[in-house]
């Protein structure tokens, strides 16, 4: 019987946007299931269906329908929940569209955005030097019908001080041109379409395990080991100011990707090619560096401590399945 594992998640950094973690004591097939879930099946809010009642603007209606499934929809529970409560929140609070009893969409399984900017009545309310450029119709014209749910017009505050819109731009209006539209945003996955996506990034990293070889390193001169140290592009190495020792700088995990050239430098520094590495950089396979950006649909937390959810239901429905099969 394969030897049970305890795998563990610490925590490097964490924003709303953006997280980052280590998974350890597990092996490359997990960290690709909680990679592929996040990416995949982590349940969220996308526009589905847009109703126009009148498009005036220089882009058709297919194309716009299509930036308006692009924009992350927000959904935000009453009081604070995170991770697993949220998830559960959602759950609760909306059902998916195939599975709702309704004949054609209700409060359970769809949230209605109203958008109606007409270019002749919104330019005489804007600044005198405003008047003559197009008017950018953006995220914070959809106008939500569930006060929970709303549009994410920016992932941060830095995101939002630079920008020169008010949101995600949807579309320029110039004189004449009047854009009026419904459109509905239902529950889904990735799994189905890419605009359910929480996450813009999901990526991992092998932990490098980076040996030194003290005896051989002795044998170098200060010379031989400022090359070995300067030979990789990634600046793994460093000199230590006391001792003249080689050592691995504090954040070698952030930086170690290419370490080829350090290689081909030991190899000239050998005196036989038989000789031990001075040093040798490895990846491990039981420890992953993990990067997740959100889209502005959900918190990077949330979306981590969902998949996890959605992965222990996964497991339990093997359970169940298995337990069957015995039957």
């Amino acid at each position: 019987m394969p030897q049970q594992r305890f795998p563990k998640i610490e925590i490097l950094s964490i924003a709303p946007h953006a997280i980052s973690f280590i998974l350890s004591d597990t092996d490359t097939s997990m960290a690709n299931t909680l990679r592929r879930i996040m990416i995949a099946e982590v349940p969220t809010l996308a526009i589905d269906l847009v109703e126009y009642s009148e498009n005036s603007s220089v882009l058709n209606d297919e194309y716009i329908a299509h930036r308006l499934g692009l924009i992350p929809i927000r959904y935000t529970p009453e009081g604070t929940m995170k991770g697993g409560d949220y998830h559960q929140a959602f759950h609760e609070a909306f059902l998916p569209h195939r599975e709702c009893i309704c004949y054609d969409k209700c409060p359970n399984c769809c949230v209605e955005f109203d958008l109606d900017v007409n270019f002749d009545k919104v330019n005489p309310t804007r600044p005198d030097q405003e008047r003559d450029l197009p008017l950018t119709v953006t995220s914070r014209d959809l106008i939500s019908n569930n006060i929970l749910v709303a549009p994410a017009h920016f992932l941060s505050e830095e995101e939002q001080d630079e920008s020169h819109d008010e949101g995600i731009s949807i579309v320029k209006l110039g004189p004449g041109q009047h854009l009026k539209l419904r459109a509905t945003a239902r529950k889904g996955i990735s799994k189905e379409h890419a605009k359910w996506c929480p996450v813009a990034v999901a990526t991992y990293r092998f932990w490098p395990i980076i040996t030194i070889n003290e005896e051989a390193c002795n044998m170098l001169t200060m010379e031989q080991k400022q090359k070995l140290v300067e030979a990789c592009p990634d600046r793994i190495l460093d000199l230590d100011e006391i001792t003249g020792n080689m050592v691995a700088v504090e954040n070698a995990y952030e930086m170690a990707t290419f370490t080829e050239d350090l290689k081909m430098a030991q190899e000239a520094m050998k005196k036989r090619p038989e000789d031990d590495d001075f040093v040798h950089v490895i990846q491990s396979t039981d420890k992953f560096v993990f990067s997740v950006e959100s889209t502005g649909a959900m918190d990077a937390e949330d979306i981590l401590l969902s998949s996890l959810r959605v992965l222990k239901e996964r497991l339990d429905e093997l359970a169940t399945e298995v337990e069957k099969l015995k039957d």
